[in-house]
C-alpha cells in the first residue's frame, strides 16, 4: 500500500532513453533531454502478505511528470539526473492529496567494456547514483505521501548483449537509504520510539529486460524485482509506515522511436503492472515521453569558413 510512488520510480527506469538502467550510452558531448509522463493507479493493495481491498480510500492514483537528461562526458562516461514532480489523491475517504516536487537523482553510468564479434556485442556497466529530497514534502501520510524522504546512495553492476537486432539486458543494484526525520516526537513499529528520527532499511533490485534494438526503435520487456532489506509489515487495518517492508515484483512493456523527420527527436511509451507485493499497491501504469539530442560537439571548418578569414 505504501509503495505507489516506489512504482513511480520504476516506471521512470522504463523509459530506456539513454537512463541509467539500459544498455545504451550517450556519445561524447551530446546531451538528450526530455520530459516523462506517467499515471497509476491501484485498488487491490498487500497488508503484509494478505491482499485486500482498499475500500477505505477507492481508487488510489498518482500522476508523475519528469525531467530527465543525460550528458555524454565520453562515449565510456556518462553523467543522468531526473527530476519527478508527483501528484497523489484518493477517489474515497478523508485523506487529502498531496503533490509536489519529489526527489533529484544524480548517476554516474561508467561502460568498462565492450567486446564486439561478428554481429554481437557484450558490454559491462558499472553505475552509481544518489538521490535527495527538493522540498519540504512529509513522507508520515503513506500512501499519500509523494515519497519516502531518504537520501539514498545506489550502486549498480550490469551486463547487455545484443544479437544482431535482438538484445538482453541484467542489472543487480544495492541502496543504501538514510534515515528519514518525521514531524513527531512518538512513533511505533514493532516498539514504541521516542524519536522523531527513523532508520531506514537497505533495499536492493534486480531488472532484466529484452527485446528488439535498432538506432530507430526499441521495442522491450521489462521484469524488476525491487526488496527492501528489513522493515515490518503493516498492521492490520492500519495506515502504512515509512520503513514498512516494501517487496515488489514487476512486468512492464516499452517503446521507443526516433521520428526520421526530426533528427534527434524521439517518443516514449510505457506501461506496466505489479505481479506480486508486500505492503504495495497492485498498481498498473501507463505513461509516455518526448526526448531530444542536442549535439555539443566542437564544429569542423570548411574550407569556407577558413577562406572567409
Amino acid at each position: 500500500m505504501a509503495g505507489l510512488f516506489l512504482y513511480l520510480l520504476l516506471a521512470v527506469q522504463s523509459v530506456s532513453a539513454q537512463t541509467d538502467i539500459d544498455g545504451i550510452m550517450m556519445a561524447k558531448n551530446n546531451f538528450c533531454s526530455g520530459l516523462m509522463y506517467s499515471h497509476s493507479s491501484w485498488s487491490n493493495y498487500w497488508e503484509g502478505t494478505l491482499k485486500r481491498n482498499n475500500a477505505n480510500l477507492g481508487t488510489v492514483s498518482s500522476s508523475m511528470l519528469a525531467w530527465m537528461g543525460n550528458y555524454g562526458v565520453s562515449d565510456k562516461l556518462n553523467v543522468l539526473f531526473g527530476l519527478p514532480y508527483i501528484s497523489n489523491k484518493a477517489s474515497a475517504g478523508t485523506l487529502h492529496g498531496m503533490k509536489g516536487l519529489q526527489d533529484l537523482s544524480l548517476w554516474v553510468k561508467w561502460m568498462p567494456l565492450e567486446k564486439e564479434w561478428g554481429s554481437q556485442t557484450f558490454s559491462l556497466y558499472a553505475i552509481g547514483g544518489v538521490s535527495l529530497p527538493v522540498s519540504d514534502y512529509t513522507p508520515d501520510l503513506l500512501p499519500m505521501s509523494i515519497g519516502l524522504r531518504s537520501k539514498t546512495i545506489s550502486l549498480r553492476a550490469m551486463a547487455d548483449y545484443q544479437l544482431g537486432s535482438w538484445f538482453a539486458t541484467a542489472s543487480a543494484t544495492y541502496v543504501i537509504r538514510d534515515k528519514v526525520t518525521l514531524d513527531r516526537e512518538l512513533y511505533y513499529t514493532t516498539q514504541l520510539h521516542s524519536s522523531n528520527e527513523v532508520a531506514m532499511p537497505d533495499a536492493s533490485s534486480i531488472n532484466v529486460r529484452a527485446g528488439y534494438r535498432t538506432g530507430r526503435m526499441i521495442a522491450e520487456a521489462i521484469w524488476s524485482n525491487w526488496r527492501t532489506l528489513g522493515g515490518f509489515d503493516m498492521t492490520r487495518n492500519n495506515m502504512p509506515f515509512v520503513s514498512n517492508r516494501m517487496n515488489a515484483s514487476m512486468l512492464g512493456l516499452n517503446i521507443k522511436y526516433n521520428l526520421k523527420a526530426v533528427s534527434g527527436l524521439s517518443l516514449i511509451a510505457n506501461g506496466g503492472v505489479t505481479l506480486s507485493g508486500r505492503n504495495m499497491g497492485q498498481a498498473s501504469s501507463i505513461g509516455g515521453g518526448v526526448f531530444y539530442i542536442i549535439d555539443f560537439s566542437p564544429k569542423k571548418k570548411t574550407k569556407a569558413d577558413q577562406a572567409k578569414k
